[in-house]
């Protein structure tokens, strides 16, 4: 009989960097329900609302929500839908069904070390593809889940490259507080990895920032109170740290903002909107909390499409 594998440090902090993904659907969830942004899937991910979460955080998700999108879906737009989209450590995440309720047929792949989630959307999303289903992943003609660890890049290169990973393909990779979990060195050599296999894509991080002052050592002591080591923090430090890591691995052209800038640069129709639903006493807080998220955006275009142009 198989003797089985001891439970390790780097076990227990990599479980407390999972529920982190469960609490962000759950956060999500919530936002959602008092009329934040419309996610009719995400009830199949977080079963339950939760626990009343303050106005500041629901601001700060739909900051996050909505600046991932706009550049998502700029990206769709200007390859004209002929592209695929890679959401690196995200099996919860509903972005496919976004699209896919909006007739955009784009392949969509998600790494993740999580069991693919077999609900209600994916039944009925996929009720005329070919789907198949296993412990570790699933794949169907638009949409991969795939079990795999990002720190491995060889054996995540295997598994895309199983899946029908078109390196060919405008490709936009899309990660939302995932780097900041892998050593600078591991989240450099994915970055590198990304640059390397792609031709014409686009990198999408989302992620702490401006994490060398006190706020940010709180929030960092909060996370180790979790067991949950910000392994990759060294990266957060500015804006400027945050582009140096894709320049430094072969991407043409970054960028990035604070969710303080993105947020006053959203349609203002609608934040006037999203600001009637619940009263905001500390407006500093929102300010302090905004201003220790980014979102960082890297280019590479061999087919000259523009990518360098998409911003906010």
């Amino acid at each position: 009989m198989a003797t089985r594998r001891a439970f390790t440090d780097t076990d227990t902090s990599d479980e407390a960097v999972r529920a982190t993904c469960d609490d962000a659907t759950t956060c999500k969830r919530f936002a959602t329900s008092k009329g934040y942004w419309k996610d009719p899937y995400i009830q199949h991910f977080a079963r339950s609302v939760g626990e009343r979460k303050a106005p500041e955080i629901n601001r700060g998700y739909y900051a996050r929500v909505q600046g991932v999108n706009h550049l998502l879906d700029a990206f769709i737009r200007k390859t004209e839908r002929d592209c695929q989209v890679i959401n690196l450590g995200a099996g919860l995440d509903t972005t496919f069904w976004r699209l896919k309720v909006y007739n955009t047929a784009v392949r969509f792949l998600s790494p993740a070390e999580t069991k693919p989630p077999l609900s209600k959307p994916i039944i009925e999303t996929h009720s005329t593809d070919s789907l198949l289903l296993d412990a570790h992943s699933l794949d169907s003609d638009h949409y991969c889940i795939i079990g795999a660890d990002l720190r491995d890049i060889s054996n995540l290169d295997e598994k895309l490259k199983k899946f029908q990973l078109n390196p060919e393909l405008p490709t936009l990779l899309l990660s939302e507080c995932v780097l900041v979990y892998m050593t600078p060195s591991q989240s450099s050599n994915l970055v590198h990895w990304a640059a390397d296999t792609f031709h014409t894509a686009m990198f999408v991080n989302y992620e702490q920032v401006n994490m060398s002052d006190r706020f940010g050592q709180v929030m960092i002591e909060n996370l180790q109170r979790r067991q949950c080591t910000l392994a990759g923090v060294e990266a957060c430090q500015s804006l400027d740290s945050q582009k140096e890591r894709f320049l430094k691995t072969g991407w043409a052209h970054a960028d990035a903002l604070d969710m303080m800038t993105i947020y006053s640069v959203l349609p203002q129709d609608d934040v006037a909107r999203i600001e009637r639903l619940e009263f905001l006493d500390e407006k500093e807080l929102l300010q302090q909390l905004l201003q220790h998220y980014s979102i960082c955006w890297a280019t590479k275009d061999k087919l000259n499409l523009g990518l360098a142009q998409l911003a906010f």
